[in-house]
């Protein structure tokens, strides 16, 4: 099977969390093809991969979003029916708009995005949304902020669209609405995978941003809500990593028949004989983290600057990256600013290697879904110490149903004292952290193997196969070679439905280049040139 991954912000261009996940689930899956379809926010990134790419990534297709503040010079202004300017006045006031109007507009027609934004037509719904909920907001605000929120979906829609069996987002947001665009061009089926909530990741960050007018935070936060609705309502299944995470997809309007829970899982045999650290009278805490706003290593800082005034003979081992230069310039000045000893920032490590260094972890994120360096560190037998965001709680105290007891300990999100106070009680008892560390392997032995999740996703793929008539495993792609990769003949690209039962001459009089039969494929061969 031909799986579309569609990425925003992540894989394969940065280390750590989702990109460590999708790196190996691609590689465990030798028997489908992926295609990349990957939103990162620079065009300066283009191809600078810091994966090497599995054998079995077939394409990889980057839009970047800042090539749509590129977009400039007037456009000759687009002529819209009816139909169109109720989808495009929808999309303007944010009030659940027709997608499929709108995928019409911009990737069918390639109506250029200002076109629209130019336009009399956008004038005039402007004007009566700012009638309506700004109406003591300068203009200048109101347009600039409409625009900068409109510019890359319309940039977006206009993408080209790689050919796949399967879309298979791993995000809402922009990468689900490529997703839905996928879906909608190539009639395919579309999957989507969430490791945070999306949505509420960006309400926070919104809710925070000093670039955002205050009066528009609420916009901002609609439209994200806005592009998610679209993927749960598309999506064939939609699936989450914990409990509550599927609870937050079903009260955001996703159907919950089909919502799944799928674990992550990790590669358990590589951590499980990693002996514990001798006792050397030191206390060694790592952090597998990359220097970023949404990791918060600036509380740990503030906190483990308080633990070494409590406990001297305590270090801090934080191994990971540079995500944000700037902020990560910031730790390290914060470190010498508070004269903090024993803090090492190690970069990158071989975490396996690194770990026998280590009594124990802490993670301080303000947002996460189930981080794998948690399920890394209980494997391996060192206990956490943790903020209470996403499953992190389950992680450490277990699931209903799950007797393992406590591996770790819990505390608020930016809370200094409260994280100092935590790592203090794991500092203070050896036989607390080994008989925690016990319990921790246990529960990873037991819910989270890499094998485990691995069987979940193909069991998955085959249920989609099974009902939108796909090839299995081996079965190679429904699309033949020559669709994939010919520009011979773009209506056979565009045109070709899934099943031979629809060449109706309805279909035929739109795309008559493309109604002889083949059968082996299921789809449509182009009569003209073969493709």
């Amino acid at each position: 099977m031909r799986i579309c991954l569609v990425l925003e912000g992540c894989y394969p261009y940065v280390h750590g969390g989702v990109s460590t996940w999708m790196h190996g689930y691609i590689t465990a899956m030798p028997e489908h093809e992926f295609v990349l379809w990957v939103i990162g926010a620079h065009a300066a990134d283009r191809g600078k991969f810091v994966y090497e790419l599995p054998g079995n990534v077939v394409e990889v297709h980057e839009v970047f979003l800042d090539d749509a503040l590129r977009l400039s010079g007037e456009q000759h202004e687009a002529s819209f029916n009816d139909r169109e300017r109720e989808a495009l006045r929808r999309l303007v006031s944010l009030s659940n708009p027709d997608w499929d109007v709108l995928f019409d507009i911009f990737h069918r027609r390639r109506v250029h995005p200002l076109s629209f934004l130019q336009s009399r037509t956008f004038m005039d719904i402007f004007r009566d949304v700012c009638l309506a909920e700004y109406p003591y907001t300068p203009f200048a605000d109101a347009f600039h902020t409409m625009r900068s929120m409109l510019l890359p979906v319309l940039y977006l829609l206009g993408s080209e669209v790689p050919v796949a069996d399967v879309y298979h987002a791993i995000s809402t947001g922009y990468g689900g609405l490529l997703a839905c665009l996928g879906s909608s061009v190539h009639h395919a089926p579309v999957l989507l995978t969430e490791h945070g909530i999306y949505t509420r990741e960006r309400e926070e960050e919104i809710i925070r941003a000093d670039w955002v007018v205050p009066s528009f935070k609420d916009r901002w936060i609609r439209f994200f809500y806005l592009l998610s609705e679209e993927i749960y309502r598309r999506a064939f299944r939609v699936t989450s990593l914990f409990h509550n995470a599927r609870k937050t997809q079903i009260d955001m309007g996703c159907d919950a028949d089909k919502c799944l829970v799928i674990p992550n899982g990790i590669q358990f045999n590589r951590f499980k004989d990693i002996p514990l650290k001798p006792d050397d009278g030191w206390v060694d805490i790592g952090a597998v983290v990359r220097l970023a706003p949404i990791k918060d290593v600036k509380t740990m800082i503030y906190a483990f600057f308080e633990l070494h005034e409590r406990l001297p003979k305590v270090r801090l081992h934080i191994m990971g990256g540079v995500d944000d230069e700037e902020y990560g310039a910031e730790c390290h000045a914060l470190v010498d600013t508070l004269g903090v000893r024993d803090l090492i920032f190690t970069g990158r490590v071989n975490v396996v290697e690194y770990m026998e260094k280590l009594d124990f972890t802490i993670l301080t994120s303000i947002s996460e879904g189930q981080p794998l360096s948690v399920l890394e560190s209980l494997a391996a037998r060192r206990p956490c110490v943790t903020t209470e965001v996403g499953c992190c709680r389950e992680l450490l105290e277990g699931a209903p149903g799950d007797d393992f007891g406590v591996a770790g300990f819990v505390t608020p999100p930016m809370y200094r004292k409260g994280l100092a106070d935590a790592m203090e009680r794991m500092c203070v008892s050896r036989a607390r952290r080994i008989e925690m560390g016990e319990r921790g392997q246990c529960r990873v032995a037991t819910y989270f193997l890499h094998e485990q999740m691995l069987a979940n996703y193909r069991a998955l793929y085959d249920e989609t196969a099974c009902a939108f008539n796909l090839p299995r495993e081996g079965g190679g792609s429904r699309w033949p070679e020559l669709v994939l990769s010919s520009s011979a003949c773009l209506g056979a690209r565009a045109c070709l439905p899934r099943y031979a039962p629809m060449a109706t001459p309805a279909l035929r009089a739109r795309a008559p280049c493309c109604w002889a039969c083949c059968s082996r494929w299921v789809s449509w061969c182009c009569a003209v040139c073969g493709a």
